[in-house]
C-alpha cells in the first residue's frame, strides 16, 4: 500500500477549554501525523504538557490570551520560521504576534515537507473598529508575499488554518446578511482570489463539492450549530507541488452541540 500522510489543522479556542471538552479524545480518534493549531492561547509549557510525545513548534502571541499557533508532528522537524517579515526589515506588532508558524518535516522517504499553522485576523466592520481592519490588509500583504514564495519550486507546501475569511458567497450559510461584515468584505476575499491565481489550491473547496459548505465554524449562541449557520473560514492551502497528492480533505464535525471541544470543526486531510 502507498503510504499517506494524515494532516489535520483546528483553531482549538484555547488549549486548556479544548481538552477539558474532548480534544484529546478527538487526536485518538482522528490520529494525525501532523496537527496545526490555532488560538492556543496558553503558555509554552502548558502546550507542550497537553502534546506530550510530538514533536511540537509553538508560537505564542505578545499579547496575553491571544492568537497563538503550534505545529504537532510526529515526523521530525528539521527548521522553523515564525512570523512574518515586515518591508522595512521591522519588528511585528504584537496583534500580528502567534499567527503565523512555518515547520520543514523531514518524510519517511527522506523529502521535504513545509507546513504553514496560520491564523489570520478576524477584525471587525464595526463603526469606530477601521483599525482593526488596517490591520488586517497590512497583516494580509505579508501572508501574500510568503505565499508567492512558498508557491514556487519543487518542495510541497501546505498552508493551514483559520483565514478568517469566507471565500465566496457558498462559503457562508448567510451570505445576504454578511456582504458588510467583516470576514466576508469584497477585499478581503479578493486576496484569497490573487492567492488561487498564484498557484495555490483551496483543498477544502477542490475535495468538498460545490456547496453550500460545508462549514467549518458556528457560533456557540442559539442553534447555529443544529441548523448549520456556518462560515467556512478554516482551510487547506497547497502548492502545485502538493496539491495532486491530496487524496481526501473532510470537515471533521462533531456529531452534535454537546460533543463540540471547539466553535471551530477541525479540516483533515490524507496525503499519498
Amino acid at each position: 500500500m502507498a503510504r499517506v500522510l494524515t494532516i489535520a489543522t483546528a483553531n482549538v479556542n484555547g488549549i486548556r477549554a479544548a481538552f477539558r471538552r474532548g480534544m484529546h479524545d478527538w487526536i485518538a480518534r482522528c490520529s494525525p501525523d501532523v496537527l496545526l493549531l490555532q488560538e492556543v492561547r496558553a503558555p509554552d509549557a502548558l502546550v507542550r504538557d497537553y502534546l506530550e510525545g510530538w514533536h511540537v513548534a509553538h508560537l505564542p502571541s505578545e499579547l496575553k490570551g491571544r492568537a497563538g499557533v503550534a505545529v504537532a508532528s510526529r515526523l521530525p522537524l528539521t527548521a522553523l520560521r515564525g512570523g512574518l517579515a515586515l518591508p522595512d526589515g521591522g519588528t511585528e506588532p504584537d496583534v500580528d504576534t502567534g499567527r503565523w508558524l512555518e515547520a520543514d518535516l523531514t518524510l519517511p522517504d527522506g523529502g521535504s515537507l513545509t507546513v504553514v499553522s496560520a491564523y489570520l485576523h478576524s477584525a471587525s466592520s464595526a463603526p469606530g473598529q477601521e483599525h482593526t481592519l488596517v490591520a488586517k490588509y497590512a497583516h494580509l500583504d505579508r501572508v501574500s508575499a510568503r505565499l508567492a514564495e512558498l508557491a514556487v519550486g519543487d518542495v510541497p507546501a501546505l498552508v493551514a488554518g483559520d483565514l478568517n475569511i469566507a471565500h465566496r458567497e457558498v462559503d457562508i450559510a448567510n451570505f445576504k446578511g454578511n456582504r458588510k461584515s467583516a470576514g466576508f468584505l469584497p477585499e478581503e476575499r479578493a486576496y484569497v482570489d490573487r492567492w488561487l491565481d498564484g498557484g495555490w489550491s483551496d483543498l477544502g473547496r477542490a475535495h468538498g463539492g460545490d456547496g453550500p459548505g460545508p462549514y467549518t465554524w458556528w457560533t456557540w449562541r442559539g442553534q447555529a450549530y443544529t441548523n448549520d449557520r456556518g462560515w467556512r473560514i478554516d482551510y487547506q492551502l497547497a502548492n502545485e507541488a502538493l496539491a495532486g497528492r491530496a487524496v481526501k480533505v473532510e470537515v471533521d464535525r462533531a456529531p452534535s452541540y454537546e460533543e463540540r471541544w471547539s466553535d471551530h470543526a477541525a479540516v483533515v486531510a490524507t496525503y499519498a
